[in-house]
């Protein structure tokens, strides 16, 4: 199977999604933040209404064989069996891959299903009777409970991992390399391990052998105080990391992304030679920001869209600076963005002062637009507005190929910036039903944002970029 992406926006060949799962379901107002999840959610509704509908979008677009004049897809069906990852009626695309089918993979090689048993036995400090009771499950249900921690009974083992929905945190595909993540929060370790045993082992990824670069702890994190490893670990999330041009990547420095972890992966990849530029972007660590890609992410060569606060915060910064002197409390956001790159075998390293002026850079000068770059903004950049859509992850989109992303409906101030910018605003609902009675073909779908129903799966707090992690595009 082909691995390789050197873009954001070039035509999506292949990606790995995870559909929301019964864990999602156990969710409890208590533990919801506890398992980095913003509300509970209605999961019915999540799937039937909303997920499927992503779903189809790829598959018409990725995979059309797979759901041309199928009537099981079809919106209205009187079930959803087509979807759902547990059934044998489920699509099974090598294009639009799950998660959960790969794992199941995996667990048919009996060595690897002792030692993933015992792995997330350890960590979830499991006791020994349930660690044997595991091994005696079918194929089918061990899947269920590596994933959910539940069992056909209900019994809980371990707590879910809801955010595995967001695939993008699992890794990053640079190049033809995949960057695998060490998540920051305890609540996402078990996904990172099944994810490490999905790479390392399924067939699919043979041609990683070799390829797969994970984040480590160095020999000096544990001679550190104990009272100190917690604030100094190397941890890194899909979310922080962009594949922007050929040879360059984005890494942020944020809530969940260390400076520890970005500059040892930006060490690998260069020692490597799997690209010769990393821009390192360090924005305010905080929830409502998370990763990089919740502020910003490209929707063509010459276009992207963005959270205006952080567009120009340098500038917006000096200009508070007069008031701090005279006493007032400074307002602005700090940003603070370093580019390393290689240059006649020497590395060399620069500043640019604001995040448009870097997103400006490579439209211009790694992508090679001709055409002036253009900013949408979150909301429109109007307040409230801008804050309260990229909180619903306005500024969060998967591009499907240059000029087509899949965006959420609930973001109407963005959606008329995006109009204002020349696209056409498309509802996934109406999409979808034109696909179906041959109305619109896939491939004749051009500049047009397509909005996913988004109730349910805004309360997340990510979107499609965040529930997608593309393995192939085309290259640049």
């Amino acid at each position: 199977m082909n691995i390789y992406v050197d873009s954001e926006i070039n035509q999506l060949e292949r990606l790995i999604i995870h559909s929301p799962d019964s864990g999602l379901g156990k969710v409890v107002p208590s533990k919801a933040q506890d398992w980095l999840f913003e509300d509970i959610v209605h999961l019915k509704t999540m799937r039937q209404n909303e997920y499927d509908y992503y779903v189809r979008i790829l598959l018409y677009f990725l995979d059309p064989d797979k759901i041309k004049n199928v009537p099981q897809a079809k919106v209205g069906y009187e079930n959803r069996k087509f979807f759902n990852p547990e059934k044998e009626e489920y699509f099974m695309s090598v294009k639009v891959l799950e998660f959960e089918r790969l794992l199941a993979d995996i667990l048919k090689e009996s060595r690897l299903r002792r030692q993933l048993i015992a792995a997330v036995s350890a960590i979830e400090e499991c006791s020994y009777q349930e660690m044997l009771d595991f091994e005696k499950m079918d194929l089918k249900e061990l899947t269920k409970v590596l994933i959910t921690g539940i069992n056909a009974k209900g019994e809980m083992f371990f707590p879910p991992v809801p955010n595995l929905i967001f695939t993008r945190d699992i890794g990053i595909v640079i190049n033809d390399y995949i960057l695998l993540n060490k998540p920051a929060k305890m609540a996402r370790s078990r996904e990172s391990l099944l994810a490490k045993y999905v790479f390392f082992n399924h067939p699919y990824f043979e041609d990683l052998k070799g390829k797969i670069i994970e984040v480590e702890e160095n020999e000096e994190h544990f001679l550190l105080p104990e009272e100190e490893q917690n604030s100094r670990l190397d941890t890194l999330e899909g979310g922080d990391v962009m594949m922007v041009a050929p040879n360059h990547l984005l890494i942020g420095i944020s809530e969940r992304t260390s400076l520890e972890a970005a500059r040892q992966a930006m060490r690998k990849l260069f020692d490597k030679k799997v690209l010769t530029k990393v821009s390192l972007v360090k924005i305010p660590a905080k929830r409502d920001y998370m990763h990089i890609d919740t502020i910003f992410t490209q929707i063509k060569k010459n276009v992207w869209v963005l959270l205006s606060s952080l567009g120009r915060a340098a500038e917006k910064q000096k200009k508070d600076r007069i008031w701090e002197e005279l006493g007032q409390k400074e307002k602005a956001e700090k940003l603070v963005i370093k580019q390393f790159y290689i240059e006649n075998d020497k590395e060399k390293a620069k500043s640019f002062e604001n995040l448009e002026d870097l997103l400006d850079d490579i439209s211009k000068n790694d992508l090679h637009s001709n055409e002036e770059t253009v900013f949408v903004y979150s909301g429109n950049g109007e307040f409230p507005y801008g804050a309260r859509e990229q909180w619903t992850d306005s500024c969060n989109l998967l591009v499907i190929k240059e000029g087509v992303a899949i965006g959420y409906d609930r973001n109407d101030k963005t959606s008329e910036a995006f109009e204002a910018a020349g696209f056409q605003i498309k509802h996934a609902t109406d999409l979808v039903r034109e696909f179906e009675d041959g109305l619109t073909d896939p491939d004749e779908v051009e500049n047009t944002i397509i909005l996913l129903p988004s109730a349910e799966l805004s309360r997340a707090r990510g979107g499609s970029h965040c529930m997608s992690l593309p393995i192939l595009r085309k290259p640049v």
